[in-house]
């Protein structure tokens, strides 16, 4: 059996964790990176999905319960990365603006350090990172008990080096 083959009918669990574990979003962003490089992904794939997961992560121990859990599975020729918290309520998404999000606003230039202070803010950006990252290939889906935050890693982005 492939490396491939693994992921084929059932997700994969690649990490667990719950809201006392230390540095969360750190571990999952190495539980993440060795997986994909062990499934053949190379690069830009495996930076742009670490990315994703580390705020999917932080969001999930943020405002949700756990315990939490982050698979991958397949589905005909995609990966699907998710992450779930025992939280069944889907978070507002905001509205993400059709020019670049992260332009800085004039007003905010020579204002000294609250200015830089506003505009470096890390709170707010998370699920507009993940709809970049993801070019709009992510979402959630909410069962009884659970929510599932979810993305695609491009198909065809993995290499042919470990089939």
């Amino acid at each position: 059996m492939t490396t491939h083959d693994a992921l084929n009918a059932t997700p994969c669990v690649v990490w667990r964790w719950t809201s006392c574990t230390p540095d969360a979003p750190a571990q999952a962003r190495a539980a993440l990176r060795c997986a994909l490089d062990q499934l053949g992904f190379d690069g830009e794939v495996i930076s742009d999905a670490v990315l994703t997961v580390s705020e999917l992560v932080t969001n999930a121990t943020r405002h949700a319960v756990g315990p939490y859990e982050m698979r991958l599975r397949r589905i005909a020729a995609e990966i699907i990365c998710e992450v779930e918290d025992h939280d069944p309520q889907i978070p507002e998404i905001p509205a993400f603006p059709a020019t670049a999000p992260y332009t800085p606003a004039e007003e905010n230039r020579g204002g000294g350090l609250e200015a830089l202070y506003a505009l470096l803010s890390e709170s707010g950006r998370g699920l507009h990172i993940v709809h970049e990252l993801t070019k709009g290939a992510w979402g959630y889906r909410s069962r009884k008990r659970t929510k599932t935050a979810w993305f695609v890693i491009p198909a065809g982005s993995w290499t042919s080096k470990r089939s």
